[in-house]
Formats: C-alpha cells, sequence, structure tokens
C-alpha cells in the first residue's frame, strides 16, 4: 500500500507570507512537514503551492516540488482540484498513492500520532473514505445557531416541527467540527471514488473517521502565531536533530 503526503499552501494570503513565517524560529510549514517526516508509514513527500517560499521551505524538508497553477491558487480555488493537480503529477513520475495525507501548511497543530491514527483507521478498514481529526464543539451547536430570514429576523437552520429542542447543550447530539490541520485519505473510497460525498467537503467520501482532538487551530493573524509557539512547547514537540 502506497502511502504518500501532500503538503498544501498558497502564496496570496491576508496575512502575507504566513506559511513560512518564524515559529520558534522554524517556517510555520515545517511543523506539519516534519510531523509527516516523522511518521515511518509514509514512503513519499510532495509539496504542492504557487509560492517559491513555500516550495523552497518545504524541499529544505525533504519535500518534492509540484509548482501549483495559479488558477489553483486563487483564493476562489477549490482544495480539491489543487490535490488532484498533485495527484496527476505524481503519476506522471510513477508515484500512484493508495493513501494521501493532505497536510495544511498554515496549522502548526499536527501530531505524528494522530497522522498514523488516521492512516492505520484506513488500513484496518477499507470502506473508510477518510480519517481526520475533529474537535467536539457544543457551544456553537448547529441546532442554536441561526440563519436570517428575508424578513431580516432570525430563524433556525431545520424544520424542528413536532421537536422540543433543549437550551441546554449538553442535552444536545455531539457535534464534531473538522480541523484544518490534515485530511487523510482512502484515494478510491473518496477522490476516486463514485459516490458522492458528504457536503461541503466532497472529496472526503461518506464513510469518515474521526480522530477527537482537544485543540485544533490554523493561522489567520499574529496571535495564531504565538498561540501556536504556545501549544508546540506545551506538547514538547521538536524535531532538531530528525
Amino acid at each position: 500500500m502506497k502511502i504518500v503526503a501532500l503538503l498544501t499552501g498558497r502564496g496570496n494570503n491576508t496575512l502575507k507570507d504566513k506559511n513560512v513565517l518564524p515559529v520558534l524560529g522554524k517556517p510555520l510549514l515545517y511543523y506539519p512537514a516534519m510531523a509527516a517526516k516523522s511518521c515511518e508509514l509514509i514512503t513519499d513527500f510532495y509539496v504542492s503551492s504557487d509560492d517559491d517560499k513555500i516550495l523552497n521551505a518545504a524541499a529544505q524538508c525533504g519535500y518534492k516540488k509540484i509548482v501549483r497553477p495559479k488558477e489553483l491558487a486563487l483564493p476562489t480555488a477549490q482544495h480539491e482540484d489543487a490535490i488532484i493537480h498533485a495527484l496527476e503529477v505524481m503519476k506522471e513520475t510513477g508515484i500512484v498513492p493508495d493513501i494521501l495525507v493532505v497536510l495544511l501548511a498554515n496549522s502548526g497543530i499536527v501530531k505524528k500520532e494522530w497522522i498514523e491514527e488516521s492512516i492505520m483507521n484506513i488500513v484496518n478498514n477499507d470502506d473508510i473514505s477518510a480519517s481526520v481529526p475533529v474537535l467536539l464543539e457544543m457551544d456553537n451547536h448547529p441546532y442554536r445557531s441561526k440563519r436570517l430570514r428575508a424578513d431580516g429576523c432570525l430563524d433556525t437552520w431545520f424544520d424542528f416541527s413536532g421537536q422540543k429542542i433543549s437550551t441546554n447543550r449538553q442535552d444536545l447530539p455531539a457535534n464534531f467540527v473538522l480541523c484544518h490541520n490534515f485530511w487523510t485519505l482512502n484515494l478510491k473510497k473518496s477522490i476516486y471514488g463514485k459516490e458522492s460525498g458528504q457536503q461541503p467537503w466532497m472529496f472526503m467520501g461518506n464513510n469518515i473517521k474521526p480522530i477527537i482532538v482537544k485543540e485544533s487551530f490554523d493561522v489567520h493573524d499574529e496571535e495564531d502565531l504565538i498561540r501556536t509557539e504556545k501549544w508546540l512547547q506545551k506538547e514538547g514537540i521538536n524535531y532538531d536533530g530528525k
């Protein structure tokens, strides 16, 4: 079984060069890149970007460069299209993955153990289309969320006719949100699958195995860089010498 890592990041961001900004003296993308590098299950490593700074920083971590077309690096571009482009480039060089670990360059909140667990979830059950980290989120539960009606007033997202929904969050069904740090795909059941996947990340397929984590966030501003440093120090994550 061929297991490949793909680090993804684009250069056109609100926070300039955020994917390569320093975090404990290393570029931000160094941490997801090295988490995957530390996983012995993964044999090949690629980076997809339109930005030379990202490509070069990832290359220093041992990742082969895939230059992403400009149209796939626009703010309106879809992640799935960048993944498919990268897979096509890999195939041209004779690399055809069965499992693809997609790493997001703007999040340092990644553990080797999480990646390994996600891979083994698929190895042990071929029906799994993807395995991804999730957060338990009850404060912003969809049952408690509101949409705006045409008349300017609030309304529910769901038709609760005949139901009584508790105002106590602990009474509600568990609500999980996907993390934006990495996603592990069983390609024949996800990207190449015949079934329609779940909205809005349809490329993950329909059988997504969660890995429940306590904390995850990606970088949008300089405060997030500081939060990332604190998390790495708290978790004792340091790849020096590897």
